[in-house]
Order: C-alpha cells, then structure tokens, then sequence
C-alpha cells in the first residue's frame, strides 16, 4: 500500500462513513480518525483510510454482534485481554517500551524478564540467575544422537524427555512458572547451539553464537536482537494455542510444546525456509529483478513481504536487515538482501516482513539449515511463557462456541413439525 492510498479526502472519508462532513470533523477532534494537512495548507486535509475503515467496521459490529464472534478468529475484533505486547503506528512496544531499542539495548535475559514480570530492573533477574539450566546425562546421550535434525526439530524430542526430570514445572505459581521459562530457555540455547553441554556458559546469545559461531563474537548482539525482536507479537497462532494450552492448567513445558507445534507450520514460523529457498534462487544481486519478475510471471508468491500490521514496513525486518549491514557490511548475503527487498518494493510495492528479516540474518551469518526458524522459535517462546503467565494468573480456560452448520439430527427436524 503506498502513502497516497492510505489516506481518503474529506468527501470519500463522509461517504465510507455515511456521515455529513460536520460529523467526519467531530470524529477527528475526538481522535477517532487521524488527518494530516495537504502541502502546508492547513484548511485541506486528508483522512487516515485505516482509521476510516475502523470506525466503519466498528459501527457495523454494534449493530450485528454475531459478525463480531465470527471474524474475531481471523485478524479479527480483539478477543481477550494481554499486557504483553501493543503494535501501534507502525512499531513494536513489550510492556510499553521500543522493541526495537530493547533489541539494542538490552539482553535477551532482561527483555524475558521484562516481558514476565513487568520489570526491567536487574533485581528482577532472579529467574535466570537460580534457574539449574543443566542437561540430564540421558538427555545429553540422547542428544548426541540427534545430529541431522534441525533445532527445533530437537526441541520437540529433548523437552519432553526434561519436563519428566522437572517437577518443579507442576508448581504454576509466577515465581516457580518464571524460574521454569528460564530454565526451558538455557536448555533450548544448549540444544540449538548444538554442543554437548552439561550446564549452559554464557548468556543465550553467547551460548548459540560459541555453538554456531565460535570464530565470530561479533554475531552475538545480532543474534539476541533477533531473539528479542521475536519475542511477542500479540495472539499469532502459536502465541493462542500456547495460551490455549495454558488456559487448561498445563505445565509450562506442553505450552512450549504447543506453539513450537503451530510456529513450524508453512504461514507461520515455517515460512522462513521458503525465504531462505527463494534468496537461494535469486542468487546475486544482479539477477533479484529477474527472478522476481518470474515468479510475478507465473502467478507465484514472493515470500517474506508485506504484513497486514504494518503498512509502511515491518520494523523488525527493517531494523534486522539494517543492523545485518552493519555487522558485516561487506558480505555478498547482504548485498543479495538489499538488492531483493528493493526490487520488490519497486516491483510490487512491498516491505520486506520478519521472515526475510529472520533468512537475511541467517544467510549472511552462514547459520545452520533451521537457523532462521531456531531463532524465530527461542525468540517466541519468550513470549509463549508471558501469555501462560498471564492466563495462569486468570485461571480460566478458553473455551469458545462452535456455530453448526451441518445436516440437523433426523428425531431433531422430527420434533420441530410437531
């Protein structure tokens, strides 16, 4: 969408609205509907077409509440209550700070703590400085093992075989279900970094960097602030069934389980790899435009661009994308990043969302098959344990109502004739 298309004239803005242009004014001055003045001239303006559309689609819900219930599911009215994480104008806020200056600022461990407590002070830390964060002999005999798999793939097999060991996970008190999420975390950063580690070194993103990287301290920082720019984002389908699976009174280890679950799936998580195929494909900057312009050719989808969220832009994928250049500004990987996402922007106007964000840091670092999606998958759980946090705290299951449309039981269509 570009800029022009974002905004409507007074005329069109009254008409979406049915409304008289009095009306349209009173909605400004009551900040419903943002406008902005045409070249200078502070009697012509023009009116935020998304505001528009939400004042219209609010007026509408009033008056058919059952429209409401069925769309809430897919981007949707908002259908519960979270503290965690607000996306307002185009930016990311935890707990009501920058996600993209935590990212630069601070450590994945204070972003964590953070998002769980509400409190970046380092006394709160206490989480990570008790938690064992230490591999059984079994789980690390069984780890060898796995070699060939992916990290997430090991996920799936190593947490299962340690929330048997942590009974601890069964106390879903905040302070123990704190102390469980960080322990779940140093574990997931011993497994990804993919080094027979009996206890974890470091902080998170050093123990993956020595895993991945040992020749290159310099990826640390890049790592964690891919780590922390992924760590919430509202109720995304991993973030809802993790907060699903909290809601029945599961230990924290089923709910990570559960988004790791949704997360691998091709329109979440997943779909890094299919930007990381596709920057395989374009190969060099010279031939991105080609590329590109064959699969707009055959109808096929340029993956890793554009989020309904963000008109102007993911601010994750611009900031990875940004601070990629920075670290290693000679690189041919980011030159190829560079050189697609303006491609696609002139070509479809397009921004570049996380996923690309995400394949360009892992191309450009020479990560491991699954890197991108390992990062995306330890980043989230940060934020699969705040929403179990705050669903524990509310102690209500979710559990909403299914409308039937199916064929009517015979005695039922029977009883209704007499």
């Amino acid at each position: 969408m570009n800029r022009e298309s974002r905004y409507l004239t007074a005329e069109d803005a009254a008409k979406e609205l049915g409304v008289s242009h009095a009306t349209l004014y009173a909605y400004v001055s009551r900040g419903l509907i943002r406008s902005e003045a045409i070249g200078g001239d502070k009697r012509a303006r023009r009116y935020s077409a998304e505001d528009v559309q939400r004042l219209r689609e609010r007026k509408e819900n009033r008056s058919n509440p059952s429209r409401v219930a069925a769309s809430a599911l897919h981007w949707g009215a908002p259908v519960l209550d979270s503290a965690i994480t607000l996306i307002a104008d185009g930016r990311l806020f935890y707990r009501g700070q920058d996600a993209r200056e935590l990212a630069r600022s601070r450590s994945v461990e204070d972003v964590a703590t953070l998002i769980w407590t509400g409190d970046l002070d380092a006394n709160s830390r206490t989480s990570f400085d008790s938690a064992a964060g230490q591999m059984s002999v079994r789980s690390r005999r069984i780890l060898k093992r796995l070699g060939d798999l992916t990290p997430v793939e090991k996920f799936h097999v190593m947490l299962p075989l340690e929330a048997v060991e942590d009974l601890a996970a069964y106390d879903l008190r905040a302070a123990s279900v704190r102390q469980t999420g960080a322990r779940i975390l140093k574990l997931m950063a011993i497994i990804t970094s993919g080094k027979l580690l009996r206890k974890m070194e470091g902080s998170i993103a050093e123990t993956i960097q020595q895993g991945w990287l040992p020749k290159n301290p310099e990826a640390a920082s890049l790592i964690s602030a891919a780590l922390i720019l992924c760590a919430d984002h509202e109720l995304n389908v991993s973030s809802f069934a993790a907060r699903t699976v909290a809601s029945a009174g599961s230990t924290l280890y089923a709910v990570v389980l559960a988004g790791l679950a949704a997360l691998q799936g091709t329109r979440h998580g997943g779909h890094s790899e299919r930007v990381e195929a596709f920057l395989r494909e374009a190969g060099n900057p010279d031939d991105a435009r080609r590329i590109i312009t064959g699969r707009l050719k055959r109808g096929e989808r340029i993956p890793g661009f554009g989020h309904r969220l963000y008109p102007d832009g993911d601010p994750r994928a611009r900031a990875l994308l940004e601070w990629t250049a920075q670290t290693c500004p000679n690189s041919p990987a980011v030159a190829l990043s560079m050189a697609v996402a303006q491609s696609v922007y002139d070509t479809i106007g397009r921004y570049p969302a996380l996923d690309f964000g995400l394949a360009a840091v892992s191309q450009t670092l020479g990560l491991p098959p699954g890197g991108a999606v390992a990062l995306f998958a330890m980043g989230r759980t940060i934020g699969w344990i705040g929403h179990a946090l705050e669903q524990y705290q509310i102690d209500r299951m979710i559990r909403p109502r299914a409308r039937y449309v199916g064929d009517q039981p015979h005695d039922l269509e029977a009883s209704s004739d007499l």
